[in-house]
């Protein structure tokens, strides 16, 4: 049995900072999660799309984001456990947890974050007659690899703000870009929303709204689209393609954490904005996964819930221990190995 301070389900942006915050507090982690790598969707989804709301940083990568987020928290040496579901969880009589996962690994810890982003997810997708039969044949519902479609004719179809993002940054990768939407408006940022619009007029991006993609063409390959302009004239244009990427967003699903007994309020998880805690005590929910009145589904709030999580964790775990605030310009950064690497910018709790 894996035993640790704070069992963490869920080694996205959030759960990695989280081992970073406790790190400082002196507080063991390890990490479980379904994916066979750190990083959640950042890693998995969409490693090369650019991210604009981290401080300091006006631009960085989401793979390169969560590289330097595992940099971080290397002087802390978090547990992970990858490729394995949390799949029940037990509170003992002392009020701590064993979590098992689907492959049968047991971790026990006092204190429990989950930590899942949207959950397990899976692509919405468009109801087209044969798309399974182009799927990885043309058809893909996420972008790991831009530079797979260097030079390639590829059509989006989406209004959101990843159907916008990719459009911006592919127009600089592939030959031809046609953006596909069903309505006038996006639902994505309005700086995004501006920066397609201006692309258009460049002749970067081919723009088509209102309308939506009907048909699929190709023998063993997509070949090309068929386009219906919706105006009040409905048109059907046939637009030879490489690549059609319908991003319509993911469907979330908790999966058998929606089970353990906590309030949920449409597929997220009910938390106190005091400390991020749940229904049940010592049970904490950081990041995407938790809803409350105002939430926003950031990064850099999960950071902060993250942060106020791990400080009511470390009280319930040592009810008897106080902490002073200092700053990382006294000193460094101490692993649990006794090693000292020059510290980061943020804050370390002196304990007392």
């Amino acid at each position: 049995m894996i035993k640790t301070d704070i069992l963490i389900i869920g080694a996205g942006p959030t759960g990695l900072f989280a081992v970073f915050e406790a790190g400082l507090l002196k507080l063991k982690c390890h990490l479980i999660d379904a994916l066979p790598q750190a990083g959640g969707q950042c890693s998995e989804i969409y490693p090369k799309k650019p991210i604009y709301d981290i401080p300091g940083f006006p631009e960085v990568l989401a793979g390169d984001l969560v590289d330097n987020l595992m940099e971080q928290i290397k002087p802390f040496q978090p547990g992970f456990t990858l490729g394995e579901r949390a799949e029940t969880i037990k509170k003992l009589t002392d009020g701590s947890f064993v979590v098992t996962t689907n492959k049968g690994t047991e971790h026990h810890a006092p204190i429990v974050a989950i930590a899942g982003g949207l959950g397990s997810f899976e692509p919405r997708k468009p109801l087209l007659e044969n798309l399974a039969k182009f799927e990885d044949n043309g058809v893909a519902y996420m972008i790991k690899d831009p530079e797979v479609y260097r030079d390639k004719k590829v059509v989006i179809a989406g209004g959101g703000d990843s159907a916008l993002d990719w459009s911006i940054f592919l127009a600089n990768v592939a030959s031809e870009v046609t953006l596909v939407h069903r309505r006038n408006e996006f639902r994505g940022a309005l700086d995004s929303v501006e920066k397609v619009q201006e692309l258009k007029n460049q002749g970067k991006i081919n723009l088509v709204t209102p309308g939506e993609i009907i048909g699929l063409n190709g023998i063993n390959s997509l070949e090309s689209v068929l386009i219906r302009k919706t105006t009040d004239a409905k048109e059907d244009i046939t637009l030879a393609v490489d690549a059609f990427i319908p991003l319509f967003g993911l469907s979330p699903k908790l999966g058998p954490i929606g089970d353990w007994g906590l309030e949920i309020e449409k597929n997220a998880i009910k938390v106190d904005t005091f400390d991020y805690q749940t229904n049940i005590p010592g049970i904490y929910a950081i990041g995407d996964v938790n809803t409350y009145p105002g939430k926003l589904k950031l990064i850099l709030c999960g950071f902060h819930e993250a942060t106020l999580m791990c400080q009511s964790a470390f009280q319930k775990i040592f009810p008897d221990k106080k902490y002073v605030m200092k700053y990382t310009t006294v000193g460094g950064v101490s692993g649990f190995d006794g090693s000292k690497k020059e510290a980061p910018k943020a804050v370390v709790k002196a304990i007392e």
